[in-house]
């Protein structure tokens, strides 16, 4: 039996390190994959980040092949359809259903059997129709609808009639689960795995030079910086610590230009994600100051297992996601209770306890997760 094609609508491939790149680099070595770039969700504007946002996409519909900056895996394609900016009106989505039904017609030509469609984004829902004999599943990864700036009726609508008209759902939590649910359908439940392997090497880790000259101790954020961060704490914080750095690790999408302006707050743009365990190796206490937004009560974070496999102390929100591992790390629900509980592990370190607990990520690699993903996309 040959292998089944797999189709993927998610971020940018390589961009970052997405749960869904996470998985589909276990499944390429055995299945041929066809991954879309998209032009994302958020509405333009004439900020920074969106002109950034479309000379990078502008990059990738005109350069060839060869300008590739990493070699692909093996049996991956990437491909970036030119797409409309926006998706509020029926013209908006009418021209980019032509769009991407184009480009899905010129992959299929290079299909022997119909392929599993894989989306993490409501956009292309007005594709379903027209690939009827395609099999279609949502893995639901965010609530888009409650992202900022993203046009949040937009992506209500269609992610409505995705959900109506997929063959499975896939949720990352329970919060979004539930959501489903709601909505009229069941989901599987797979939340996020960790690169045991990776964090394995943070004791080895070569120091990081981007870093040298910054004042330890080091409280250290990496992920997307963006508007769900609470701003409001990570200032109380720089502002509470006699010395040191609060270090914001990623890339940047629109965040709070207060943070560039906070003493002791120190932003840098992503490191490669193999590069990760030097940062943490010269980390005192990883932090995840999420404000309390419908957004990040429905999202899994990703780093919140690589923040618990890293071996270091780790400061979180109090949010659905993380409670099932509140012995692991302090979970916490105010700025005056984040700063205490930061300053504590500054001085003590990871405690006993919280290190027992987390041997329960022994179970929670990406092989494992990428396992039963693969089951369900193939209808198991």
């Amino acid at each position: 039996m040959s292998p089944t094609s797999f189709i993927v609508f998610a971020d940018d491939w390589g961009r970052h390190p997405s749960s869904c790149q996470h998985l589909f680099r276990r499944l390429i070595p055995r299945h041929p994959t066809f991954w879309v770039n998209t032009i994302g969700l958020r509405r333009p504007t004439f900020d920074m980040a969106s002109v950034r946002r479309a000379l990078e996409k502008l990059r990738q519909w005109t350069r060839r092949k060869s300008a590739e900056a990493a070699p692909l895996p093996a049996n991956l394609s990437v491909s970036n359809p030119r797409m409309w900016p926006w998706f509020s009106t029926a013209l908006d989505r009418a021209i980019n259903r032509f769009l991407l039904a184009r480009h899905l017609r010129r992959l299929a030509r290079r299909l022997a059997a119909p392929p599993v469609v894989v989306t993490t984004l409501p956009i292309v829902a007005d594709l379903l129709p027209l690939f009827r004999r395609w099999r279609w599943v949502y893995y639901c990864v965010d609530d888009f609808s409650k992202w900022p700036g993203v046009d949040g009726k937009a992506m209500q609508r269609m992610e409505k009639l995705l959900v109506e008209r997929c063959d499975r759902i896939i949720a990352v939590s329970e919060t979004l689960r539930d959501k489903m649910n709601r909505m009229g359908r069941e989901a599987e439940l797979l939340t996020h795995g960790v690169d045991l392997e990776l964090y394995a090497t943070v004791p080895q880790a070569p120091p990081l030079p981007e870093i040298a000259t910054l004042e330890r101790p080091l409280v250290v954020f990496f992920g997307v910086i963006d508007r769900r961060m609470d701003t409001a704490w990570v200032q109380v914080l720089a502002q509470s610590l006699e010395a040191g750095t609060v270090l914001l690790v990623g890339p940047q999408d629109n965040p709070d230009p207060v943070l560039f302006q906070t003493p002791r707050v120190v932003v840098m743009p992503p490191i490669a994600y193999e590069r990760l365990p030097s940062l943490v190796r010269e980390s005192a206490v990883l932090i995840m100051p999420y404000a309390d937004l419908p957004v990040t009560r429905a999202m899994q974070p990703l780093k919140l297992k690589e923040y618990l496999a890293a071996g270091r102390p780790a400061v979180v929100r109090d949010l659905p996601a993380n409670r099932p591992w509140a012995d692991c790390m302090d979970m916490v629900g105010s700025g005056e209770a984040f700063v205490a509980a930061v300053r504590e592990r500054l001085r003590t370190g990871l405690p006993p306890e919280q290190g027992r607990a987390r041997q329960r990520l022994r179970a929670e690699g990406w092989a494992e997760k990428a396992q039963q993903f693969e089951r369900w996309l193939l209808g198991g």
